[in-house]
């Protein structure tokens, strides 16, 4: 075996002085790394949305109290056309025919313009809001319709913003109410997605609550929505109807909930669901009324 002095190789006083020079630079540079580290904040713990109080913190960053004497340009616009819409509805939805604001409420009408039963005799609108939002408390005050028979179908709901690239049902739905005519004095809550979807059956759905004086009175249609979970209310965020956790294994097909989505308001005609039992004539002009829209977000 050879010396260790034998093993150590010859460094010339330059190579030495300048290591020296490195090793003393590398030394204050990671000592300074260090102080700054230390001094970085510290990433904040974020709120448990599972917590009593978590939804008492939430802010109020977005709302229509539909004032005035026209509808807001800048936050609405309108989805028009009669082409069933995908449930072989009857209605003609059209630009600014059929909404009115008065008396501080936004009033969507459903109205009879032809002979009757068949797409396009009916006009109605479908309001889209400008601006999307992701998580937070969503809330509609509104009075449905007056019970006066079979055939209308109104909704207060939301759709993924991506619809036009990954269409439906792949952007997911949030029904924050619907109500069918057909069968008064009760309110649905429902999501659709890829995994759930009423076109095979499988949505995930409250199903009918009792809601006894739902076209008497407005009431407040309310969603509270996380990255874990969708939680749908009346009047109260505590009267929840329906809960939807989000899946252990989540994907785009079981949870398309954590992006941005927009907030649909309408009235349709008839269609698989609306006109199940028929459609009654002597129910129109049917208008239902909307007070406000609010979001409120936990900062």
């Amino acid at each position: 075996m050879k010396s260790t002095k034998e093993r150590l190789p010859k460094i010339s006083l330059t190579v030495l002085f300048s290591s020296l020079l490195i090793a003393c630079s590398s030394s204050s540079s990671d000592a300074s790394a260090q102080e700054d580290l230390a001094m970085a904040p510290v990433n904040e713990i974020l709120p448990d949305v599972f917590a009593t109080d978590y939804w008492n913190n939430a802010e109020l960053v977005w709302q229509d109290e539909f004032d005035g004497d026209a509808l807001s340009a800048e936050k609405w616009s309108f989805e028009t056309g009669a082409d069933g819409w995908g449930n072989n509805e009857w209605q003609d939805y059209v630009a600014n025919d059929n909404v009115e604001v008065s008396n501080g409420t936004l009033k969507i009408i459903a109205k009879k313009v032809g002979s009757g039963q068949k797409t396009g005799d009916y006009t109605s609108a479908r309001l889209n809001s400008k601006k999307t939002f992701m998580y937070g408390r969503m809330e509609i005050r509104a009075k449905i319709p007056d019970d006066r028979g079979k055939g209308v179908w109104p909704a207060l709901w939301m759709l993924g913003n991506d619809i036009q690239s990954t269409g439906w049902p792949a952007c997911g739905e949030i029904d924050i109410m619907e109500y069918v005519s057909y069968d008064p004095n009760t309110v649905h809550f429902s999501i659709h997605s890829t995994a759930n979807n009423h076109v095979n059956g499988t949505q995930i759905t409250s199903g009918p609550v009792e809601l006894m004086t739902i076209e008497e009175e407005f009431h407040n249609y309310g969603l509270l929505w996380t990255d874990k979970y969708l939680k749908f209310y009346i009047d109260d965020i505590e009267n929840v109807q329906l809960t939807f956790f989000r899946p252990a294994t989540s994907n785009a097909e079981n949870w398309p909930f954590s992006k941005p989505f927009y907030f649909l308001m309408n009235i349709a005609v008839g269609g698989n669901w609306g006109g199940l039992e028929g459609v009654d004539d002597s129910i129109f002009p049917s208008i239902m009324e909307v007070d406000y829209v609010h979001v409120y977000q936990v900062k």
